[in-house]
């Protein structure tokens, strides 16, 4: 954000960061926390931190989104910390673990935000069998069941989807949703 910036252009960017990353950063918490209400607040508080600092942190988009996600781990594991469940387990275990866990959260975080953008990116109906089976987990006839379509339908439409998908994605992020995705 520019200093120089009215207080309504403040508002402008941090609404632009709120909708670009809250998403990610509470399903990169909730992998941590295990609660969604608490990775929601954890965000939430992160960016109110954000916006109450007189003079901007970072102006590069690469820093602050390495900024964001070490506030909301730091902030989640905290939260974990005072769980005793929490406590009990980290006393048993390596901390190193804990550290490759993290790493793992934010690629998977970072993998379904690229996935959620290519699928919206999808014609309607494609978008919609592709939510349904590959995020939801739904056969193919409870589809067509839900849909009022027929299961050919929907496999024509899942394979326009990969199709497609394979356009919009790039190459590395396939194969990590091949991990993902059995």
């Amino acid at each position: 954000m520019d200093p120089r910036k009215t207080g309504n252009d403040q508002m402008t960017d941090i609404k632009d960061l709120f909708n670009k990353y809250y998403g990610r950063l509470v399903h990169f918490s909730y992998q941590i926390v295990e609660e969604k209400a608490v990775a929601e607040d954890i965000v939430q508080d992160m960016f109110i931190r954000y916006w109450d600092r007189k003079e901007p942190l970072i102006n590069n988009e690469a820093s602050l989104k390495s900024y964001f996600y070490t506030s909301v781990r730091n902030a989640s594991l905290n939260s974990v910390r005072h769980n005793k469940v929490t406590e009990q387990y980290r006393k048993q275990q390596d901390p190193a673990p804990v550290q490759e866990a993290v790493l793992q959260a934010i690629i998977r975080s970072e993998v379904f935000a690229e996935l959620y953008g290519a699928i919206a990116k999808l014609p309607e109906a494609c978008r919609q069998i592709s939510l349904k089976s590959y995020l939801e987990g739904m056969k193919n006839h409870e589809i067509a069941l839900e849909l009022g379509i027929s299961v050919n339908t929907v496999k024509t439409q899942k394979q326009r989807a990969l199709k497609l998908l394979r356009i919009y994605l790039r190459p590395e992020l396939l194969s990590l949703l091949t991990i993902f995705f059995p």
